[in-house]
């Protein structure tokens, strides 16, 4: 409530004595404050524990990202191998190798 009085006397000193630059700052600046404050609320981060929650988000975002890009290299992976070996079984079967299995 202090910045939202704060702005309102800062508004009634632009109003009654013409707005210099340095008011109109203060005032910016106030009005900046306020909204930051009320978003904040309203995302429920005003509270003094907020910044170990955004730590906390922060490093189950990294830790989703790093097992995605292992997810994605594993399946390369296996689709290379995969690859590879109906490439081997299809040399082999060309080289006549095939009766030596069976």
């Amino acid at each position: 409530m202090q910045n939202e009085e704060m702005l309102a006397r800062l508004m009634a000193q632009a109003e009654g004595d013409g707005a210099d630059l340095v008011t109109l700052r203060a005032i910016v600046e106030d009005a900046t404050d306020a909204g930051a404050a009320r978003v904040l609320d309203r995302l429920g981060l005003a509270d003094p524990t907020a910044q170990d929650d955004i730590d906390e988000l922060r490093e189950l975002l990294r830790a989703w990202r790093d097992a995605k890009a292992s997810a994605w290299k594993a399946a390369i992976r296996w689709i290379v191998r995969g690859v590879l070996a109906l490439l081997l079984v299809g040399i082999a079967v060309r080289l006549g190798l095939g009766d030596l299995v069976t």
